[in-house]
């Protein structure tokens, strides 16, 4: 019913016990250990680095490998979002509902098994012994341009803002004073739901209905827009929408909410088509930076109207000694877009800045049944631009493991520029989508152009024949009248 420490039920020892606790004990002890005390620092780092997610424990140990002096500041849990509260959970949501509908006990035992058995990679403990200073607290910039962490001054050559970003909840009345969930904190609930209201049908909100219902809670996802997943095209949309339905989720589209009143009995959602009560809400309706508590004016650090650190494309802020990287400067808020800038920011901040994120091929995947993964273009990008552009597509249950496995909704899609191979993106939905989409990202990433996958020989029967097919496709393209006439006359020259 909740997530409170009320509910749980306690050993004999005295010490709460719920699912999973176990794991939670040693997940804790690796990232936010109790009885760590910050080293004293060094008279000068290289780099100093503000944030232990992705972005910021990539930087941090690529900068210790090669030799340079390093301090990593973290207030909270090593590892961000992804590991703790995001990706990791999610996905093991997600993956053991599947496979075991209605376990909601041990779908969050597993989460907090595998959350644990991760943990001592992105643990104080590695990175210390990797050579990293590891300072726990908060960090700001003191009025004089200083790096301070709780009182104790950081001094660097460069410094790199890796600070993430954190769940949004929007003015709705009464929705602050419901305590609502968010991602920080649905994956420790404790106990099972009798129900919950999904606020925005976006990837985190389509991916926990699906996998709250699977677990048998009833789910209300309410969205704004007149269909779920809106950045992806309207018939991955549809899809997804009707997997959601048959999953059990009540779809509530085309209209906000207008309230989220507690009273005792959970909460009251009301929207301009009715009202539902639910135990708790949880909020998925978008993030934004952890840049309010740095102080960055104080180091002539600009930022932009939502709070996001303005860079250049070598991610450079206003002043040329700090960089930054990750969530709190992108608008692409993904895990693997991280890793990539902080790559960026280890070459440019400790040698010459001759790395851009220029050109970078970012996908995006949404992990519901089916899967949706896109990367580039998409059809609604290309129209806006005006960008002629030639569509190729081939649907899984043309290929024969989608035969043999009754795939009748995947399919993918790829989009190139008017007359060539050059692939301008792609669209795939099925699954494994995400796997699926790997090979178009080496491809794009190299440019290499769709004809190249005509090349290639791929294992039969696999869904990975798709990318043969459109390879195919393309190439069919370059069989002109002109050409047919002269193969024409080249076979009544030889017979």
């Amino acid at each position: 019913m909740s997530d409170a420490p009320s509910t749980d039920t306690v050993t004999s020892s005295g010490a709460a016990s719920y699912p999973g606790a176990d794991f939670d004990k040693i997940w804790q002890s690796a990232l936010k250990p109790d009885d760590y005390q910050n080293p004293k620092p060094q008279e000068k780092y290289h780099l100093a680095i503000v944030g232990a997610g992705p972005a910021g424990l990539i930087t941090a140990i690529g900068a210790a490998g090669l030799g340079a002096k390093v301090a990593l500041i973290e207030r909270h849990t090593m590892g961000g979002d992804c590991l703790n509260v995001g990706c990791v959970p999610s996905k093991c949501l997600l993956d053991y509902s599947k496979k075991h509908p209605g376990d909601f006990d041990g779908a969050f035992a597993w989460l907090r098994e595998v959350r644990a058995g991760i943990a001592p990679h992105d643990s104080v403990t590695r990175y210390t012994e990797l050579g990293v200073d590891v300072f726990m607290g908060d960090a700001a910039f003191t009025d004089d341009g200083t790096l301070s962490v709780d009182g104790t001054q950081i001094k660097a050559r460069r410094y790199a803002m890796c600070t993430g970003a954190s769940a949004l909840v929007p003015p709705i009345p009464g929705l602050r004073e419901s305590n609502p969930l968010t991602n920080e904190s649905v994956f420790e609930l404790r106990e099972k739901l009798n129900s919950i209201a999904i606020l925005g049908a976006g990837p985190i909100g389509c991916e926990l209905a699906q996998a709250f219902a699977r677990l048998g809670v009833e789910v209300h996802l309410f969205e704004m827009a007149d269909r779920v997943l809106g950045p992806e095209s309207p018939r991955a949309s549809a899809i997804i929408g009707e997997a959601l339905v048959a999953a059990g989720v009540h779809v509530h589209l085309g209209s906000g909410v207008e309230s989220a009143i507690a009273d005792g009995n959970g909460v009251v959602i009301k929207n301009g088509k009715g009202e539902y009560r639910t135990d708790r809400v949880l909020v998925a309706l978008g993030r934004r930076p952890n840049t309010a508590d740095l102080n960055l004016a104080a180091a002539n650090v600009e930022m932009d109207e939502r709070g996001l650190i303005k860079v250049d494309e070598k991610l450079r802020s206003s002043n040329s000694a700090v960089f930054a990287a990750g969530d709190c400067t992108a608008k692409l808020q993904f895990t693997h877009h991280a890793d990539a800038q902080a790559r960026v920011v280890v070459q440019n901040a400790l040698f010459a800045p001759t790395a851009t994120v220029t050109g970078f091929v970012v996908p995006h995947s949404t992990y519901t049944t089916p899967e949706v993964a896109s990367v580039g273009e998409s059809e609604a990008s290309l129209a806006e631009s005006g960008t002629e552009y030639d569509t190729y597509e081939v649907a899984f249950n043309e290929l024969d493991r989608g035969r043999a496995e009754a795939d009748n909704t995947g399919y993918a899609q790829v989009f190139c520029a008017k007359g060539s191979d050059q692939i301008l993106g792609a669209s795939i939905v099925g699954h494994d989508a995400g796997e699926q989409l790997a090979p178009l990202c080496l491809m794009m990433s190299n440019k290499l152009g769709l004809g190249a996958a005509a090349k290639t020989i791929l294992a039969y029967p696999t869904r990975s024949e798709y990318l043969k097919r459109l390879g195919d496709a393309y190439n069919r393209t370059r069989f002109t009248p002109l050409a047919q006439r002269i193969t024409k006359f080249w076979f009544k020259l030889t017979a």
